[in-house]
Order: C-alpha cells, then structure tokens, then sequence
C-alpha cells in the first residue's frame, strides 16, 4: 500500500502564486509516476501535471507556461508551482500516484484526498 500526503493549497487572487506538495510513503517502490490532476464542480477530474521516475514531466493544456511540477531530488516526491492562477484554476487538486505490481501489471492508481484552491478576487 501507498500513502500520500499532501500540503498547500488555499485562496489567491488572479495572478497570484500557489505551491502544493506530495509525498509519498509506505510501498513507493511500485511507484513510477505521480502527479497531480484537479476537478472543478460540475466538470471531470482532469489532468494538470505528471512526472515519471525518468523526469519525464506531462501537462495539461491549460496550465502549460504557468504550472511547474518538480521533485526535491527524491522519487517519492511531488511539487507543483501553480503561477498566474486564474479564476478557471479553481478545483480540488489530487495529488496521484501511479504504480504496478505483478498482480496488475496494466498499473493502478492511488489518491490523496485532494486539497481546494480558490482563486477569486
């Protein structure tokens, strides 16, 4: 099992700068990549920003330019600088894990269990 904690978050006005973290803990060997996806009401979780254990980082379509997902140098980590906000920022963001073992080898998901950030002036 995998447990992820995650920090950060809150309100900010448009334009503003937000930080959120992750870390990961307990089996994080089966882990490979991990991330963060947001769903704001009424709409789908959707992607924001992934990083495997290779660094290769994928983004969101909405957030490319302004949102940066980095490690602190360890695998089991995960940051996402959030700049510029906009209104249409405002979600829970989840912070995601995605890890395999030999009894499912297709891979599987785990969540944290999510954090609001607001942003409105």
């Amino acid at each position: 099992q995998v447990q992820l904690v995650q920090s950060g978050g809150g309100s900010v006005q448009p334009g503003g700068s937000l930080r959120l973290s992750c870390e990961a803990s307990g089996a994080v060997y089966s882990i490979y990549s991990m991330g963060w996806y947001r769903q704001a009401p009424g709409k789908e979780r959707e992607l924001v920003a992934t990083m495997a254990n290779d660094g290769t980082t994928e983004y969101g379509d909405s957030v490319k330019g302004r949102f940066t997902i980095s490690r602190d140098g360890l695998k089991n980590t995960r940051d996402l600088q959030m700049n510029s906000l906009k209104a249409e920022d405002t979600a829970v963001y989840y912070c995601n894990a995605r890890a395999v073992k030999p009894s499912r080898p297709e891979g599987f998901d785990y969540w944290a269990p999510g954090t609001q950030v607001t942003v409105s002036s």
